[in-house]
């Protein structure tokens, strides 16, 4: 089995529970993954954090930042874990079994980023419109919903069993036919935003739900690294024009 090309990192959101966030660690060093970024940990659960032993390094290594933005800026491939049951899906969730058949049918390559939610909500619905995809574990409809920790530890287990983990990439390099990051996908948005505002596109009440459906909008063409380039170009150009006409 062909090796997939991608470079993950584990992304816990709002974790509540310090011990699922050592239990964590200790399943990436299972696999060999090491990358560990944790957003906007509540306070005393990450000083707190404990229960990993042998991933000691892992931990120490593992950054914490305020907004998800931060931790998913430079990945090709963003993907969100969720049961559905608590939220009002548009997509088709990809069953963990499937889900590298999933990646090989894209010809997925790069940086991939990992989201796992917090333990009390999950991943909220702008969490997930950050995501090319979402991967659920097949678990009984009675209980759907597993402990943080154990989630992660499967899904590391499916990523090397299935051939899904390559080995370190080194500092990203520029390549135009790459996926867009999502950095600079969001640039994009931003500036899709900021012109459709001039054209009146948005409504007050609905505006952070219609900034959800661009980014999946964005999401779903596919856009390349060069894409998302002569795109941010061209929306910059009629930005400036419209100022410039006092727009």
């Amino acid at each position: 089995m062909k090796p997939i090309p991608l470079c993950w990192r584990i992304v816990l959101v709002r974790p509540r529970n310090p011990l699922n966030i050592g239990a964590a660690a200790r399943a990436l060093a299972n696999f060999g993954l090491r990358e560990l970024v944790v957003v906007k940990p509540y306070g005393p659960v990450w000083q707190e954090t404990r229960s990993a032993v042998g991933a000691e390094e892992i931990l120490k290594s593992a950054r914490a930042v305020e907004k998800l933005e931060e931790a998913i800026g430079d990945a090709n491939w963003v993907v969100g874990t969720t049961t559905g049951s608590r939220r009002t899906l548009d997509r088709h969730l990809i069953p963990l079994t499937d889900f590298a058949r999933w990646l090989r049918r894209r010809k997925a390559r790069g940086r991939a980023a990992l989201l796992f939610g917090s333990e009390k909500t999950g991943l909220s619905n702008e969490h997930l419109s950050y995501c090319h995809g979402l991967v659920r574990i097949p678990t009984a409809v009675h209980c759907p919903s597993m402990n943080l920790g154990q989630a992660v530890a499967l899904f590391c287990y499916e990523l090397a069993r299935s051939g899904a983990l390559s080995v370190p990439l080194p500092a990203p390099k520029v390549d135009r036919s790459q996926p867009a990051n999502a950095q600079s996908l969001e640039h994009v948005l931003e500036r899709a935003a900021r012109v459709l505002g001039h054209a009146g596109y948005f409504k007050p009440k609905t505006r952070a739900s219609q900034l959800i459906k661009l980014r999946r909008f964005l999401l779903d063409l596919g856009l390349s690294s060069n894409d998302a380039r002569v795109l941010g170009g061209v929306l910059a150009q009629v930005e400036w024009k419209i100022e410039s006409a006092g727009g």
